[in-house]
């Protein structure tokens, strides 16, 4: 398909990759004038209606997603009925590549990586998107390291249709989690085992399972266990093979979520780069023990102390007033090195502005202009996790060199728990909602028993784990469907019969209007609506003929059927009396 054009815009220069699904090629935008990668569906899929609608629906969907480490989808279409998705084209190898050419990658160096593909998927889920299709195939690697994640879009699509294709599992065999290899239901867990898989690839530089068949391969994800890290290489921190092993449990339950994996590997990177501030504290780490003297007399210390021959208090001596006011002097000067820098030189730095940074660049960026970091984290629900909030001292100030300076990285929003709004009016929900610091999104309205207005239920379902911020969708009641039936037509019949036809069936007569007309008197000329079917109770205008005199034709409206007169009177009303003149041999003559 090379050297066509989509949609007037996106010229095919080459193909650059392929899959079970689709194949990608380079393209060129030529109404931004960029490089774009555009995947066009396989075309035994173009005539699959359901497919095709999942995939429009989930691609769709991804395009909204905007993080530094998920491929940006720019648009989505189809041409020729060749459906395809346009998007961002990332330079580079594919992290199979980079383990395939190394073999297997430092701790420190997979363990980012890993932190920011568990970034990418936090920012997913949170979205509702899961990517079901996680492998190193689709992690591509940026020339600064850094690591973006593809194929958001046409996986869910996929999977959604998973076993309908043949009979077969759609997935890569290797990394698919086990709840994928028993064909059930995909959750966001089942691509944090996936990301587990990859992390033991990384580290190790071999796969946890192999076989000569992909069902060989199948079977051991669902019932053997993984060979340790630690029996590869015992310098892997005890640490780092525990995250690993958890997020490949067989049970989705004993995994984490992704915004805890994310959290989990910072830690590791804080302990990996010298940083102890984190919670997670590694039992093999050395310590400094306390020396056998100063151990009381419960561990025989007190023997020791016993062997001293100076009666005379330290305390009460110059002596320690001299080594009291040395400690002070020595704690100042610590003290302003750790706050303020090398105070002793003349050397000055601004600080840079590394606000809406990822922590590792924005670290890389603050050590880079000479300054010293320190990481803490706070919730924020505006912020995506993993990207700074704030600083101090704030972007521009000029400090010395060497300066500490403290970045607070966001860790999304504060974990909640939805409760059960089912039964409320949207009011009572909408406000519960909002004082947990929720928001409100769309509102849908669904035919039930209930009260109009009464609270169906929420999506995320009630009791699941959310962060503040999140967008809640509401599902209400609109009370219950009324009866459809099919309008008479009563044209031609009297007011009287007219509105009984129109009872039977359940409706009501509503407007009654006259007007002028050669029908006979009395008899429904028109009505509305004229046909068709309404819900049972609706009402039907009805307009009724009276004589037409050859005046003005304009239509008189009566209040109700049962207050209109008599045809008969009102034809009455409207004849005018016609003096005869008297025919000879008669009498006078009659009115007419």
């Amino acid at each position: 398909m090379t050297n066509q054009v989509l949609k007037n815009r996106y010229l095919l220069e080459e193909k650059i990759g392929s899959g079970g699904m689709a194949d990608v090629y380079l393209a060129e935008d030529k109404l931004l004038h960029r490089k774009v990668a555009v995947k066009i569906l396989h075309e035994e899929y173009w005539k699959d209606a359901e497919f095709v609608g999942k995939f429009h629906k989930e691609a769709e969907a991804a395009a909204r997603l905007s993080h530094p480490n998920i491929v940006n989808i720019y648009d989505v279409g189809n041409e020729n009925d060749a459906h395809y998705i346009v998007m961002e084209y990332v330079a580079g190898n594919t992290l199979k590549s980079l383990i395939k050419e190394k073999g297997r990658l430092s701790v420190a160096e997979a363990v980012h990586i890993a932190r920011e593909i568990a970034e990418a998927l936090s920012q997913a889920h949170s979205e509702g998107i899961v990517h079901c299709d996680i492998k190193p195939h689709n992690i591509l690697m940026m020339e600064n390291g850094h690591a973006k994640i593809a194929d958001f879009g046409i996986a869910r699509a996929v999977t959604e249709s998973t076993l309908t294709y043949g009979g077969n599992i759609v997935g890569s065999v290797h990394y698919f989690s086990p709840e994928q290899a028993k064909g059930t239901y995909i959750t966001p867990k089942s691509d944090i085992y996936s990301l587990g898989i990859i992390m033991y690839e990384m580290i190790t530089g071999k796969l946890p399972f192999t076989g000569d068949t992909p069902v060989a391969i199948a079977m051991k994800h669902l019932s053997d266990a993984p060979q340790p890290l630690r029996s590869f290489d015992n310098d892997i921190p005890p640490i780092v093979e525990a995250i690993v092993m958890r997020a490949i449990e067989k049970d989705p339950n004993m995994r984490p979520t992704s915004a805890e994996l994310t959290r989990e590997l910072q830690e590791a990177e804080h302990l990996l780069h010298g940083n102890t501030s984190g919670s997670m504290v590694d039992p093999f780490a050395t310590r400094i023990m306390p020396k056998f003297e100063d151990l009381d007399d419960t561990y025989g210390g007190g023997e020791i102390k016993k062997k001293t021959k100076n009666t005379d208090s330290i305390f009460q001596s110059k002596l320690f007033i001299a080594v009291l006011v040395a400690i002070l002097v020595m704690g100042f000067c610590v003290g302003a090195f750790i706050s303020y820098g090398k105070f002793w030189s003349a050397e000055e730095v601004n600080v840079p502005n590394v606000v809406g940074k990822q922590m590792t660049l924005a670290r890389q960026i603050l050590e880079d202009a000479h300054l010293r970091v320190n990481v803490a984290e706070t919730y924020d629900a505006s912020v995506p996790a993993g990207e700074v909030v704030s600083q101090s001292p704030e972007a521009g100030a000029r400090v010395k060199s060497e300066r500490l300076v403290s970045i607070y990285v966001s860790k999304g929003g504060e974990s909640l728990e939805l409760p059960d709004l089912k039964g409320l009016s949207r009011t009572a929900a909408e406000n519960r909602l909002k004082k947990m610091g929720l928001s409100v999104g769309t509102i849908d309205e669904k035919v039930s028993r209930e009260e109009p207005g009464t609270v169906l239920l929420t999506d995320p379902s009630a009791h699941t784990k959310i962060q503040k911020g999140m967008v809640i969708d509401l599902v209400i009641s609109k009370g219950e469907q009324k009866k459809r039936v099919t309008v008479p037509n009563v044209t031609g019949a009297t007011l009287e019969a007219a509105t009984e036809s129109i009872k039977n069936k359940g409706l009501s007569v509503g407007r009654v209007i006259k007007e002028k007309s050669k029908e006979r008197v009395g008899t429904v000329i028109a009505q509305t609506p004229a046909q068709g079917e309404v819900e049972e109770g609706s009402s039907v205008d009805l307009t009724i003929a009276e004589k037409d005199t050859g005046a003005s034709t304009d239509s008189t409206e009566t209040k109700s059927s049962h207050e209109s007169k008599p045809a008969a009177e009102d034809k009455k009303e409207n004849e005018v009396p016609v003096k005869i003149p008297p025919a000879k041999g008669t009498g006078e003559g009659k009115s007419q």
